[in-house]
Formats: structure tokens, sequence, C-alpha cells
């Protein structure tokens, strides 16, 4: 009888370890737009919004509405994370100082921003492989300022398209969902 305890207590032991090592968004570490390691992990029990951004993009009027997401809802829990890409349509040249610049000035963005980093095929950001892995081809970015959104817990609940504007009631909605935990 001890053995069979022991036996199953070991089994038990190593499939709560295994649950444990599930991968998270929180498992994954940028460099933010000053060159200072950026973790995830720093917004555990945080909603996170990750968007990533250009400057010279059809959508970059939508830094507008992502501020404004931001400042409404960052007292409740909500982080918006650009991250800047010259993935598509090589419409963000800039260094990161060019970028942060034009960020400020045009738009007045004080949400968090990282270094530009690739979002898009195999040298992507292993946060953007991940969340490709997870949710599949149809979720991964096409184009700038494609939005994932992140529960309190690591966890992708959400993406949305470029053409989804930030401030859309689907977005709104998923963000209070999240918020509501």
């Amino acid at each position: 009888m001890k053995r069979l305890f022991l036996l199953i207590s070991l089994i038990v032991g190593f499939t709560m370890t295994q649950a444990k090592a599930e991968t998270t968004a929180f498992d994954f570490t940028f460099e933010d737009i000053d060159g200072k390691d950026l973790p995830l992990s720093k917004f555990t029990g945080k909603t996170v919004m990750v968007v990533n951004t250009a400057s010279y993009c059809g959508f970059t009027k939508q830094y507008d509405a992502l501020q404004a997401v931001w400042a409404k809802y960052r007292d409740r829990g909500l982080v918006v994370l650009g991250v800047p890409s010259n993935d598509f349509g090589q419409q963000e040249p800039g260094t990161e100082k060019e970028i942060k610049e034009f960020c400020e000035v045009n738009f007045n963005i004080d949400f968090p921003m990282t270094q530009k980093e690739v979002v898009s095929g195999k040298k992507a950001h292993p946060f953007y492989q991940w969340a490709r892995k997870e949710l599949g081809f149809v979720a991964a970015p096409k184009w700038n300022f494609h939005k994932y959104l992140i529960d309190g817990n690591g966890r992708l609940v959400d993406w949305f398209a470029t053409t989804t504007k930030p401030n859309s009631p689907k977005v709104i909605a998923a963000i209070e969902k999240s918020l509501g935990r």
C-alpha cells in the first residue's frame, strides 16, 4: 500500500510540475526602446495588448487610439506595449531614438515600447513565434498594428487584425472582460 501511495504521489507531483512548465507570454523578454531588459513577467497580473507598430504606415494614426485606450484603462491594469517593426513595407526605418521621438512628438505616446523587432517569419522575436504556435497562422501578424491581448496569467486570449482599431467595440469588450477577472 505504501508503494502504491508513493507511486501515485510521484505521478501527481510529476504531472503538477509539467503543468507549471506551460509557456506563457510572461516567459519572454524584450528590450525596451531605451535598450533595457523588459521582461513581460513585469506585467504579471495585468492585461497586456502587444501591438507591432510602424511610423510610416497608413495605420500609424492608430497610435492616437492606442494612447487613448492606455490612458483610459492603465489604472485598471492594462498595459499597451508597442513593438516597432520594419517587417511590412519597410515602414519603420528609423533608429530607436528616432522612433521614440516620432511617437512622443506626433502622438504623445507614453506607453512602453520595445526596441525594433522582427515580428514575422523564422527570425521573429520568440514571443511572436510562440504566439503564432499558440494561435495558428491566421492569428500571426500580416501587417503593422496587429494586436495580441494577454490576460493577467500570461495567456493569449484574443488577437485583432490591423484593420481593427484599438478602440473598436470588439477590442474594448475583450479588454474589459480581461480586466474584470
